[in-house]
């Protein structure tokens, strides 16, 4: 489980998935009924991210969402700078 998260450390079941917008969820009991749904890379289900294993654990961020951050912060720039040129 993702370090964050409330079941950190506990082994569940997976007795389940399901995809919904967001992509590939799993399905994973607790102690009665509930079940809850997260994500795989949560989980040891699913492989490591290779970044993060070549970097030994210390890789903060993978450089996909650096790009993606990246990116974001232009079309946010654009877009202010968009706004201030049309004000008098």
């Amino acid at each position: 489980m993702h370090p964050f998260h409330p079941l950190f450390g506990r082994q569940l079941p997976c007795v389940g998935k399901r995809y919904n917008r967001y992509g590939e969820r799993l399905l994973l009991q607790g102690d009665s009924a509930t079940v809850w749904s997260v994500p795989p890379q949560w989980t040891d289900r699913a492989s490591p991210d290779p970044e993060i294993v070549i970097g030994h654990g210390r890789a903060l961020l993978r450089a996909v969402d650096l790009m993606e951050l990246a990116s974001l912060v232009k079309r946010l720039s654009d877009r202010a700078a968009s706004r201030s040129r049309r004000k008098p």
